[in-house]
């Protein structure tokens, strides 16, 4: 009969739900999976770490459970499920003996999957610069590759054609880091390990490390050695001066060792006396931390001079 509904093929409750929430419920399901079928996601730029941090949330997923489902997607192959955004619920979840987790199963493409990865981690907080240099570099590629190969008319090779404008102003906008900084964190994904490393426990500054990026690895690779020699980290000025030389095919291992041994602004030795006067009858070769010292014999020999003369009335 015309008109008739099937209700075998159409359950009761769609033929009471608007065909946006249907659509929406396509594209994501409430669901809990076991996390021995969820894996990590592949580059995952973010350190999942057995912190003091990490002991507080065990404690509250004991006590409470999950409370915020995590999001993954279905991998491409069919098999199990790829976490996009919960990396330190699951790993919480894991220490605490629990074997499943709610979830938000989405409906992502890869590039999908990046960009939201990138921009849910980017509400911790506190983000190494490591974690945002592979992190950025990994949202860009993926907004680059959603809209297309740059035009001739973008001046910089991260920039990409968008409805709103160029990728790396886009970017800005969305993550709430100014494109220059977008660029330098990128920049940091060309230092090898060691070097890194310094950025993330901050011995190395962004701009300095910024520098070192266009060094070549086995440039790198020699400063890093020089800086553990030497106990000392170079100023921005001396990146600068390295990365010139290295432009020119200048830039050796004893180049290398003779820039780091120049004496930098931030390490001169202060005089130890504001007064002029008294700087002025310290002999200049006199070692600023022995200042003190030769003014104190200077005294010293002074009053010793007037006790002999005192004597001597």
């Amino acid at each position: 009969m015309k008109g008739k509904i099937d209700l075998a093929l159409h359950p009761v409750d769609d033929l009471f739900t608007s065909e946006d929430i249907r659509q929406e419920r396509k594209h994501e399901r409430l669901m809990d999976i076991p996390i021995e079928l969820i894996s990590d996601f592949p580059d995952h730029p973010y350190k999942v770490l057995d912190d003091e941090s990490m002991t507080e949330l065990v404690e509250s997923i004991k006590s409470c459970g999950v409370i915020q489902p995590v999001i993954v997607r279905s991998k491409d192959d069919g098999e199990g499920y790829e976490m996009v955004s919960g990396h330190r619920r699951k790993h919480a979840c894991e220490i605490a003996g629990i074997t499943s987790i709610p979830c938000r199963v989405q409906d992502l493409t890869r590039d999908e999957a990046v960009i939201s990865m990138v921009d849910s981690n980017l509400q911790r907080e506190e983000i190494l610069p490591s974690e945002k240099a592979r992190a950025y570099k990994m949202r860009l590629d993926s907004m680059r590759r959603q809209a297309g190969r740059p035009s001739k008319e973008n001046a910089s090779p991260v920039a990409t054609n968008f409805s709103k404008g160029r990728s790396d102003d886009e970017m800005a906008a969305i993550v709430g880091e100014g494109k220059d900084n977008i660029r330098r964190y990128i920049c940091l994904n060309e230092l090898v390990p060691s070097l890194l490393d310094m950025v993330d426990e901050k011995k190395i500054a962004l701009r300095p490390a910024v520098e070192i990026s266009y060094l070549s690895k086995e440039e790198q690779n020699i400063l890093s050695d020089a800086i553990e020699y030497t106990d000392a980290t170079p100023s921005h000025a001396q990146t600068i001066k390295m990365r010139k030389y290295s432009e020119e095919g200048k830039l050796t291992g004893a180049v290398i060792e003779s820039i780091m041994e120049e004496e930098k602004p931030n390490q001169k030795i202060q005089s130890q006396f504001k007064d002029e006067r008294i700087r002025k009858l310290i002999p200049q070769n006199i070692p600023r931390e022995r200042e003190s010292d030769y003014v104190i014999q200077a005294l010293e020999f002074y009053n010793r001079h007037r006790e002999r003369q005192r004597e001597e009335r």
